[in-house]
């Protein structure tokens, strides 16, 4: 009986000592001294998470798999700047951007490529390699990377839920490529870019 009465008694306590763990301290035993709080920093963490694109709007649909990644020299840096830069002047956000960086990254590797001669796909040009014969522009026109993305994202506009989609199929329905699934293999590198450059 006293044995009953002893763990009872513990029980009751533990349960008692676990509620306060739970519930907190008691108020009479609480420090009541008020935290110091520098609301300066809170207001700059704020304004860092707003300059910076949340990645998960710039993968919405996660990273594919099987990503491939090509160091950019300064030219390169440049046309993805340029293609930042006329993504807002259409605006359009931060998503339209890593599509059309993929898109240019798969076409051109960012290079504002010329006529290749024999290696040209027919007259293709530009960051990506978009036909004066298909009435993207002139030579003079697609050529240019703004002009170039410009066009390329009035063809995205264009199409019905593109921001739904996965960024291959967004791409390949503006694009018409022969290798409709190769543009997914750039999203990773293309969202890290925009993250970098889109406030630059």
């Amino acid at each position: 009986m006293n044995t009953m009465l002893r763990k009872s008694v513990l029980g009751i306590a533990g349960v008692a000592f676990t509620g306060g763990l739970f519930a907190g301290p008691v108020a009479a035993h609480a420090d009541t001294t008020p935290v110091k709080t520098n609301p300066v920093a809170a207001v700059q963490a704020d304004v860092v998470r707003a300059d910076k694109p949340d990645m998960g709007r710039l993968l919405p649909h996660g990273t594919p798999t099987g990503q491939s990644h090509v160091d950019l020299g300064d030219e390169q840096i440049s046309n993805v700047k340029a293609i930042i830069a006329a993504t807002k002047k259409a605006g359009m956000d931060e998503r339209a951007a890593v599509v059309s960086i993929a898109t240019a990254l798969q076409e051109s590797k960012l290079e504002n490529l010329g006529h290749l001669g024999d290696r040209n796909d027919h007259d293709s040009q530009g960051l990506f390699q978009q036909r004066p014969s298909s009435g993207w522009g002139t030579v003079e026109q697609i050529t240019d990377p703004e002009y170039s993305t410009l066009a390329f994202l009035k063809g995205l506009k264009q199409v019905d839920g593109w921001q739904d989609m996965p960024l291959t199929q967004a791409a390949q329905t503006v694009q018409v490529s022969a290798y409709p699934d190769h543009y997914a293999q750039w999203e990773q590198q293309a969202a890290d870019l925009v993250a970098q450059h889109w406030t630059s």
